[in-house]
């Protein structure tokens, strides 16, 4: 009595072992029709409503789905395979079955200034280089760093290095760069009261605009094409009022100059009164004053000449 009963549960057990895991083979009238590529089989045989109502509902839609994904998986393990990282995968075919989206797809981007100009243009995107960072030159900076470290040298840094004795230039310079170093480009920074505006940093550039009116580069490359095949040079009436006066003003300057060289030769020659032996005499020489003349000296006047 107890072995018969023994013999069933183990009968059931099997049983129900056979049922979990049944076999790979399932015999179908009409064969699926598979789309590999989005993993989806269409079963079009006929469903037995006899046996839908004997079963349970669930039971009997369960069933059919698992028969159903035994036939897709052994459609899938046909197609070729190959190993990624220890894992082997299946190479899927294209889908057959045009799929409808869920949203309508997106509106194209509209392209960017410099893709209209590169396109009006001819321009074509250059590959980005090879070139990549190097992290052996940083840390071979790192090294020479802890070898002046521990020399007790000063460690050299970069950029803006603070020196023993700094002089106005290098502070107003250090203030600069330490302005123009924020997001906006320094282009918000307040000023103190008395700071002066910096000097030698240079104008930003101005370009015409690239996209647009075309009107006014065509006029632009018209008139210099004028310039360009005129026989007469053009004249700059400013520059050349500019260079006339600096060129009389430098005329000018040579007559004075000239003016007073030639006086101050003339005035080489002073007059003076002269006393002889035995009388007076006025006469012109070089050195003025009264002087002595020699013994015997008649009063007259006398002339001396010139250079």
């Amino acid at each position: 009595m107890a072995a018969c009963s023994i013999e069933d549960v183990l009968a059931k057990a099997e049983q129900d072992e056979a049922e979990k895991i049944k076999s790979i083979t399932v015999q179908k009238e009409l064969d699926l029709e598979f789309d590999i590529g989005n993993l989806v089989a269409y079963d079009k045989n006929r469903i037995d409503i006899r046996q839908f109502r004997e079963q349970k509902k669930d039971d009997f839609l369960r069933s059919l789905a698992r028969d159903n994904t035994q036939l897709l998986i052994n459609e899938i393990w046909k197609h070729p395979t190959e190993r990624v990282e220890e894992v082997i995968v299946v190479k899927l075919p294209e889908p057959t079955t045009a799929l409808p989206r869920e949203k309508p797809p997106p509106k194209p981007r509209p392209p960017t200034k410099w893709e209209e100009f590169a396109k009006l243009k001819g321009i074509q995107k250059k590959k980005k280089t090879n070139l990549v960072w190097d992290d052996v030159a940083k840390n071979e900076l790192h090294r020479l760093r802890n070898i002046a470290r521990a020399q007790k040298i000063k460690v050299p840094g970069v950029g803006l290095t603070p020196t023993a004795q700094q002089s106005k230039t290098d502070l107003v310079r250090a203030v600069n760069v330490a302005k123009v170093s924020t997001a906006s480009a320094g282009k918000f920074q307040d000023r103190l009261p008395k700071e002066k505006a910096p000097r030698n940093t240079g104008k930003k550039r101005k370009f015409q605009p690239v996209i647009g009116n075309f009107s006014n580069e065509k006029q632009r490359q018209l008139d210099l094409l004028k310039v360009m095949d005129s026989k007469k040079p053009r004249l700059d009436v400013n520059k050349a009022v500019n260079k006339q006066m600096r060129e009389d003003d430098r005329e000018e300057s040579a007559a004075k100059f000239r003016k007073g060289a030639k006086k101050g030769r003339k005035g080489g020659n002073f007059s003076g009164k002269g006393k002889g032996g035995g009388g007076k005499g006025k006469g012109k020489g070089r050195a003025g004053g009264k002087g002595q003349g020699p013994p015997g000296g008649k009063k007259g006047a006398g002339k001396l000449g010139k250079r």
